[in-house]
């Protein structure tokens, strides 16, 4: 039996854990994925950040496939799905902990399923400042 993937079950928790100690989850999104409906006018470098605190969006579900919600971008409303591989970071904006996932591979998988057990992860891209942000594979 195959494993489901990790990175929907880091994201929850993450961001229960931001939430619950009264800071702001972000995401960062991948926007390049035609699936993923974003307010275009905020993607910079094909990447948007995404503030899904409670006072920010409504409706918010964390799926298994997919993150979804409403919310006001300059003060219209717009309906966010983002599909799950497409999220690269979950962290929050006052201390930028949290996690960082490879874009490249599903989260899921194992080092030694890919071959590099003794490499580092390489370089995924931007990161926010702050430097608190660990590369999962």
């Amino acid at each position: 039996m195959a494993a489901r993937p990790k990175r929907p079950y880091l994201i929850r928790a993450l961001n229960d854990w931001i939430v619950d100690s009264d800071m702001t989850p972000y995401l960062m999104v991948d926007a390049s994925d035609t699936r993923a409906q974003l307010p275009v006018d905020f993607v910079k470098d094909g990447k948007i950040v995404l503030n899904i605190s409670p006072s920010a969006v409504r409706d918010l579900v964390l799926g298994d496939d997919a993150i979804s919600f409403s919310a006001r971008f300059n003060g219209n409303p717009f309906s966010v799905y983002v599909p799950m591989q497409q999220v690269l970071a979950i962290y929050a904006r006052e201390t930028s902990e949290g996690m960082m996932f490879d874009a490249a591979t599903d989260a899921s998988a194992l080092p030694s399923e890919r071959g590099d057990d003794d490499e580092p992860p390489p370089d995924s891209g931007p990161r926010p400042s702050g430097g608190h942000l660990k590369l999962v594979d």
